[in-house]
């Protein structure tokens, strides 16, 4: 039975479901955990039938009240919680207030810079909304049904704080399927651009907003390519799934000596062009097309003139599924081991994931059987995560996405 004492039953307003818990299934909630998973709840009571995105109570076995979600008769994640406060509106003034913290977060983490991501998701207190700023315009991915019914008041918070020039909603994420919310992309207010300039790092990007990946630019590595800047100076680099060019342009202005970047996607390419233009690295990076694995393999077996001693390998997510992750680690550790096998004593390797169903400990797992298979002695010089405007909460391991490493051949 739950160790938490009964309180009074208070059933808010009269249409508002409660979701009961199973006895004992509260732990992870109190431990500040934001999902209710659906195999947690023993039974559903309401006056009708709870539709996807309805504000539901959650409630232990024993009848006390840990707060409002919202809910999903059909979804594995059947609550994402919103507050633990019974008793607070869910309405207008919460999402401002809401989405007005987040921008206050990443004011202070990001003072004079105008181009980061707003929200995070359940890590700002708003379930499954995603909010990218790019100066004057913003860019939203809506992946929970309770935000897609209360767009209204998010457009209303962001009008009222930012006043942005034009709002784009990118919802392709195959995660909207889940919730069974259709896929799309369209404006919703004001004029979009193809393209919008920005500045990460004192360095000037085009961001694709329509037909980029993400919403556009990749945010989450903003940090990480800060931190590469001092390891970069008179190095040959190597930059696999180089996208629009952000590592391999801050490679260049970082003073490595040559740069070769490598993307299987045209139009990306074409624009890490343009990216490269615009801060005079043109002379240094080379952009082309290019499969990783191959390329790796013939690096590792010296069928290359040029030589690296500095590997980017940042791939997308491997990973759509949890089931999926043993098949992605193996790819992972050798892409990783191909990497280690294609540099020189001295050489480093900057390497990321970006799904959350590789936790951290996959993560340094997959990099010593990346080790062992490439024969190679490695010291781990550091060991990262995502950007700080991606904010991870504690209690939430799915909220940590992104692990980096920098190592260095011995």
């Amino acid at each position: 039975m739950s160790d938490i004492p009964a309180a009074e039953p208070s059933a808010g307003p009269a249409a508002l479901a409660r979701v009961i818990l199973h006895p004992t299934q509260e732990k992870r909630l109190l431990a500040g955990h934001d999902w209710v998973f659906s195999n947690e709840i023993r039974e559903v009571l309401a006056e009708e039938e709870p539709k996807a995105g309805d504000l539901a109570l959650v409630v232990t076995a024993s009848g006390h009240e840990l707060g409002l979600a919202f809910y999903h008769p059909n979804s594995l994640i059947a609550a994402r919680m919103l507050t633990r406060s019974p008793k607070e509106p869910i309405d207008a003034g919460f999402f401002r207030a809401r989405l007005k913290a987040a921008l206050d977060y990443r004011e202070k983490l990001l003072p004079g810079e105008n181009a980061y991501r707003l929200c995070f998701g359940e890590s700002d207190g708003l379930p499954g909304l995603v909010v990218d700023r790019y100066g004057s315009i913003v860019v939203l991915q809506v992946l929970s049904a309770g935000i897609e019914r209360r767009l209204d008041l998010v457009r209303e918070a962001l009008d009222g704080l930012i006043a942005p020039k034009g709002i784009y909603l990118k919802n392709d994420h195959r995660t909207r399927q889940l919730e069974g919310l259709p896929l799309e992309c369209r404006t919703l207010s004001g004029s979009i651009p193809e393209r919008v300039p920005i500045v990460e790092n004192g360095l000037r990007f085009l961001a694709p907003l329509g037909e980029g990946q993400k919403t556009g630019h990749y945010f989450d590595q903003r940090d990480n390519r800060a931190y590469l800047k001092p390891f970069f100076p008179g190095r040959s680099v190597l930059d696999l799934y180089c996208y629009t060019g952000g590592f391999a342009i801050a490679a260049a202005k970082g003073g490595a000596k040559s740069v070769l970047a490598l993307d299987s996607s045209e139009p990306a390419l074409a624009l890490a062009r343009e990216n490269a233009k615009l801060n005079e690295a043109e002379r240094v990076v080379t952009f082309d097309h290019g499969d990783a694995e191959q390329v790796l393999e013939s690096f590792a077996t010296l069928q290359q003139p040029f030589k690296p001693d500095f590997i980017v390998l940042d791939p997308p997510s491997l990973v759509p599924a949890k089931k999926h992750l043993p098949k992605a680690l193996r790819l992972y550790a050798k892409l990783n081991s191909l990497a280690l096998r294609a540099l020189p004593r001295g050489g480093l390797l900057a390497t990321a994931t970006c799904s959350h169903h590789v936790s951290r400990e996959d993560f340094v797992l997959m990099l010593r059987a990346a080790q062992t298979r490439a024969q190679r002695e490695v010291r781990l010089v550091s060991l990262r995560g995502q950007s700080a405007d991606h904010p991870i909460l504690l209690a939430m391991p799915e909220t940590e996405y992104l692990h980096f490493a920098l190592l260095e051949i011995l």
